[in-house]
């Protein structure tokens, strides 16, 4: 962590994360804006009127910018502790490690559903353990061998999937989960419909089109894994731009 957090405390903490992160504003159109102040050039600043005035101008919007950023990155800050020790086991495991455990937890809901569900539920559940497997070693591949655009496009979305199919397709047949999950998720599919889907229509549109029960819910955690990672990962990726690893 920054020097200047302990010598500080929780305020000079904020603020050097505030001028981080409008720094790294600034540096979208302008150079040499973020961590350069000490340096032989400093930090760069313009010379013509015109150029003073955008200045200032994408400064102020910044500031705006980053009132509203800030509350993210500090939920980034968390759920880049958590992914970094996941990633961690992971790095460990290997991809084989990640395998082994994934058909290890869902090959034992399987094998519970083999003796709890019929037939039908049985072969879901192991269908979906199959898939989540599949998804868990994706994830590791693209987090592992790829870039940060291919862990925020593919590896999250990916790890949400191995996380939550198989125990929403599970509650298709267990009354005890069901009663867990299924008024959860109408729950977060009400909220969804009226608040962030609730323009051009989409709310409107999903209701009329789909009746959330049965299979529906599935599909709906399945598509929401996507969003979600997605959403995961840039807060990660807010935390980094903020404070890079090292600090």
């Amino acid at each position: 962590m920054h020097g200047g957090t302990r010598s500080t405390g929780l305020l000079g903490a904020i603020r050097y994360d505030l001028r981080r992160l409008h720094e790294s504003w600034m540096a979208l159109f302008f150079p040499r804006q973020r961590g350069n102040q000490s340096g032989v050039l400093g930090k760069w600043e313009p010379t013509s009127t015109s150029g003073k005035v955008a200045y200032r101008a994408w400064s102020a919007v910044g500031t705006a910018v980053v009132a509203l950023l800030y509350p993210l990155t500090l939920f980034g800050f968390a759920a880049r502790y958590y992914t970094r020790k996941i990633d961690g086991t992971a790095t460990r495991l290997g991809v084989v490690g990640v395998v082994l455990l994934s058909l290890l937890v869902w090959g034992g809901l399987t094998a519970l559903a083999r003796l709890r569900f019929s037939t039908d539920g049985f072969l879901a559940v192991g269908a979906a353990g199959g898939v989540a497997t599949v998804a868990a070693a994706f994830a590791y591949v693209t987090g592992t061998r790829g870039g940060r655009f291919t862990t925020v496009l593919l590896a999250y979305p990916s790890a949400m999937t191995a996380i939550f199919l198989p125990p929403v397709v599970a509650a298709l047949y267990s009354p005890t989960l069901s009663a867990v999950i299924f008024p959860k998720s109408y729950t977060l599919a009400v909220w969804l419909l009226d608040n962030p889907l609730d323009l051009w229509g989409i709310n409107t549109f999903l209701r009329e089109q789909f009746t959330l029960e049965g299979a529906n819910y599935v599909a709906m955690w399945f598509g929401l894994s996507v969003p979600t990672g997605w959403f995961l990962g840039l807060l990660v990726t807010l935390a980094d731009v903020v404070r890079p690893k090292g600090e």
